[in-house]
């Protein structure tokens, strides 16, 4: 079974930034697409970013279109969220995820594998 490890949340200024990251097993890295959801206290968990299978695409929420970034580190088996400019409402718990295959890429419901998640708290 596949172990996704996340760190790197934290407590950040609005207007501040934070690069969460995840580690990503080696025999799934290569071909697979890796998200990040987040969920905020009583809401679903949501879409936040993906990079697509082995051709590498990304995609992202509209709301965090311009300010966060996602890449992949193929040496390291690593996926690095580079947020900034952060808001009071990007604060939630963060997840890593990862499936064979890009066809909903965006519903957490299509996600195999996931870590433990990582808290990301923006003070006004």
């Amino acid at each position: 079974q596949a172990q996704l490890a996340e760190s790197g949340g934290g407590l950040a200024q609005a207007g501040g930034s934070l690069r969460p990251s995840c580690r990503i097993p080696e025999r799934t890295f290569s071909t697979y697409t890796v998200a990040w959801f987040r969920q905020a206290p009583g809401k679903e968990r949501e879409f936040v970013a993906a990079v697509l299978g082995s051709g590498g695409g990304t995609n992202y929420e509209d709301s965090v279109k311009g300010r966060f970034t996602i890449s992949r580190d193929n040496t390291k088996n690593m996926v690095y969220l580079q947020m900034n400019n952060l808001k009071p409402e990007d604060t939630a718990v963060y997840y890593c995820a990862t499936r064979l295959g890009t066809v909903g890429f965006r519903d957490y419901r299509q996600y195999t594998y996931w870590g433990q998640g990582t808290q990301v708290t923006v003070s006004s």
